[in-house]
């Protein structure tokens, strides 16, 4: 079966005020993620695109485990273990397919667009190496972080089936 992305990609407004901007980019970011899967089956979006082994479902797994560290655990400060310990969250292991993975995904970021809307972009909070963040600068980190890892999921897909995008 093929992967179908759940979710529309909805451009951006380019007149919205600082927290729209924000939020509007990371959603955009995080359909764009998903539209690089379109069309593929499991085995293509588990096979490593790049030398270290990343899969488009590894960078989905990095992704969850990502928005679950800064918004959840950082700033939202939830008591719950990590999603998966170290570089795990780029591995794609036995039993883990586009379902739960692109599942696991989209129930991080349920969660996350949550705790964000009940904050303030310039609550401050402490990060586990003790450097102090607020919600602006975690939101343009995380829309960053998405950004690049859309374009090696670019590359990646390229590569497996000469599929280009934006």
């Amino acid at each position: 079966m093929v992967f179908i992305s759940p979710v529309e990609r909805v451009v951006p407004g380019r007149v919205v005020g600082e927290r729209d901007a924000l939020v509007q980019q990371l959603e955009f970011q995080r359909a764009t993620l998903l539209t690089k899967l379109e069309g593929l089956d499991d085995d293509a979006l588990r096979r490593a695109g790049t030398a270290s082994g990343v899969s488009l479902l590894g960078l989905v797994k990095h992704l969850a485990a990502t928005e679950h560290g800064w918004f959840l655990k950082i700033y939202g400060g939830v008591d719950e273990p990590e999603l998966w310990a170290g570089e795990a969250d780029f591995r794609v292991e036995d039993g883990e397919t586009a379902e739960v993975l692109v599942e696991q995904y989209l129930r991080v970021c349920e969660r996350a667009r949550a705790v964000v809307a009940a904050g303030e972009l310039d609550d401050v909070v402490t990060t586990p190496s003790g450097a102090e963040a607020n919600l602006r600068a975690i939101l343009i980190h995380i829309v960053q972080e998405t950004a690049r890892h859309n374009g090696h999921a670019d590359i990646i897909r390229e590569s497996i089936d000469g599929t280009t995008g934006e």
